[in-house]
């Protein structure tokens, strides 16, 4: 990665929390993304335990997708649930937006009925079976969060999840291994609702959103969790109208990793 990037990198996320954070800010980094969570299960797994059978390794691991077209993902972690997944669902029928649900297996074995019908035109993808911190697991044990909740979607929908977002976005080597030998490549985000930093300026967050989004950004939500992230929530419909104001349309991530790769297979 030239250094060009890396500094652009670097500065995006000292500006994640809406005003440049500065150089004292890279201490408030991990409390604002979770990377200063406590292993939950020990210490971070590594890639040392890779299978003989894996002998075509090739996952991708994505935040954003690299394309001029201007089209978003927005992505919802943690369902479904009884309180806000059918909230979230009526916003994106009423704008007609697709989406994709990363959904906890026990979540979707407990709430099955909240979605078996009404996920047509949005993707399902996996985010473990009890949301534990992958990265802190062997590949037996993320094989065993991961195919859990793998035939979970494939019971309830009919489909094979193709699509990963691992708990908290920790990543050790015993996932990226399980990913690929179940065939899954890996969802990060480039943009997420700060609830908490908007949570007395709900228009702030509307705002965060639309104006500050690019072509093939993918956008972090939930629709489980603490009350806090209603402000989100509440604000998509005005968020779906801005963004098409400005001109974009939307996508589920894997419609819109295929517009980057459309120029290669064409090539």
């Amino acid at each position: 990665m030239g250094m060009n990037r890396r500094a652009a990198m670097r500065a995006a996320l000292l500006t994640t929390g809406g005003a440049a954070l500065g150089a004292a800010g890279m201490g408030l980094l991990p409390r604002a993304f979770g990377w200063d969570r406590p292993p939950l299960s020990g210490g971070y797994a590594a890639a040392a335990d890779a299978p003989d059978e894996l002998r075509t390794p090739g996952l991708a691991i994505r935040y954003y997708v690299e394309t001029t077209e201007p089209v978003v993902a927005f992505t919802f972690d943690d369902g479904p649930g009884p309180n806000w997944t059918p909230m979230v669902l009526d916003a994106l029928d009423q704008a007609a937006v697709p989406a994709t649900f990363f959904m906890v297996g026990r979540n979707l074995e407990a709430h099955a009925d909240l979605v078996r019908d009404r996920m047509g035109r949005h993707e399902i993808g996996n985010h473990s079976w009890s949301h534990d911190d992958l990265a802190t697991l062997d590949r037996a044990g993320v094989m065993d969060e991961l195919s859990r909740t793998h035939d979970m979607i494939k019971a309830v929908f009919g489909r094979q999840a193709t699509l990963l977002r691992p708990p908290y976005g920790h990543l050790g080597g015993s996932t990226v291994l399980a990913a690929d030998y179940i065939g899954y490549d890996i969802v990060l985000w480039s943009h997420l609702m700060r609830e908490l930093h908007f949570q007395s300026d709900p228009d702030g967050q509307i705002r965060d959103i639309v104006d500050n989004v690019r072509p093939g950004s993918i956008i972090l939500a939930h629709d489980v969790g603490k009350e806090h992230r209603l402000v989100s929530l509440r604000g998509l419909a005005a968020m779906f109208a801005g963004l098409k104001a400005r001109g974009f349309r939307f996508a589920t991530v894997s419609e819109l990793v295929a517009l980057q790769k459309a120029p290669q297979a064409a090539a």
